[in-house]
């Protein structure tokens, strides 16, 4: 059978933000220097980030959803454009090789698509086949990948995959009770726009397999809602407990169908979502203290990127992984748990 294989990934980043100056210049007055808030700001583990939208000098929270929409669209498309184009050239193809181009983004929405923008924008042919995946979240990247991978399977032609997030367009103004998961959200996440290509029987990671779980009893612990001041997170503080009962099961399942096991994993690119997410993870999978270095590398460097920060903890593993490869994990709304196996070839 047809391999489908990572031979190019990129990425792309709008100007980048300082965490302690993003506290001290906005969000200080914007909690009213609560203690708590103060709190989980200092310990989320993120040093830089990178935004579109600054709330020091370019404060959204008022902004209504259409305006919000509007930024969306002009700020995606040359992030977006040169994500994919420094991927297709880390590929050593061009735009109009593309058989596939699956769009993942669950921050903004536009009509036509920015989809249909960049394939138009980069050169793609008119004949390209789009898939656009909404509003799943921080895992959304390894269904996307699923999906693309299967294609190339199927149709033996090369699929992009780009996973775009512009979360700073999404602060949300402040409520009476100052709501903790939203200094939690506005603590993490950050902007950026991630790209792999994929194409049938090259040298690189192949997709081996895609496994999910949803735990849909536990499906109030985290929800992104559309509101009329943008999409607002729910976060709760029970969301590391239901990862604690399924990450493991998930990972052993996915690899005992290949006919291995933990210690046969040479790389784990594991979501960032937070230290309590990558604590549990590891604690749950009993990795070794080094393991999680790329996840906790990008979360410190770049916070979190929702759907695409998985694909820039693979890109940071794509070199060095060897043997048996390496297992990518992610978790988001449902609450629901993905995981993917490539294998180096």
């Amino acid at each position: 059978m047809t391999d489908a294989v990572i031979v190019g990934a990129a990425h792309a980043v709008p100007a980048p933000m300082d965490q302690r100056e993003l506290w001290d210049g906005f969000f200080r007055d914007h909690y009213a220097d609560d203690p708590l808030a103060r709190r989980i700001w200092q310990s989320c583990g993120v040093r830089t980030r990178h935004g579109v939208a600054n709330p020091v000098h370019d404060d959204v929270s008022s902004w209504g959803t259409g305006a919000r929409m509007e930024r969306y669209a002009a700020e995606a498309l040359p992030l977006g454009k040169e994500a994919v184009g420094a991927a297709l050239h880390d590929a050593g193809l061009g735009a109009s090789d593309v058989g596939l181009f699956a769009v993942v983004s669950c921050t903004g929405y536009a009509t036509p698509g920015i989809d249909i923008l960049l394939a138009r924008d980069l050169g793609m042919a008119q004949d390209v086949q789009r898939l656009v995946v909404g509003h799943m979240g921080c895992y959304a990247a390894l269904p996307g990948l699923g999906a693309a991978a299967d294609y190339v399977r199927a149709r033996a032609r090369p699929a992009v995959l780009l996973c775009l997030e512009l979360t700073s367009l999404h602060v949300q103004p402040v409520t009476a009770d100052r709501q903790m998961d939203q200094v939690v959200a506005h603590a993490l996440f950050a902007d950026a726009a991630a790209a792999v290509v994929l194409v049938p029987d090259g040298e690189g990671l192949a997709v081996a397999d895609v496994a999910a779980r949803t735990d849909v009893a536990t499906s109030d612990h985290m929800t992104w809602d559309v509101t009329d001041l943008g999409f607002r997170m729910g976060l709760s503080p029970r969301v590391p407990g239901v990862l604690a009962r399924h990450a493991a099961p998930v990972v052993s399942d996915l690899l005992d169908r290949h006919g291995l096991r933990l210690g046969d994993v040479a790389g784990w690119a594991v979501h960032p979502g937070g230290p309590a997410i990558l604590e549990v993870v590891a604690a749950q999978l009993r990795l070794p203290p080094e393991a999680l270095d790329a996840s906790y590398g990008v979360l410190r460097d770049y916070g979190n990127w929702s759907s695409a920060t998985v694909l820039l903890v693979l890109e940071r593993l794509r070199n060095r992984a060897s043997g048996e490869g390496i297992v990518a994990l992610a978790f988001g709304p449902g609450l629901t748990l993905y995981a993917a196996l490539l294998r180096q070839r």
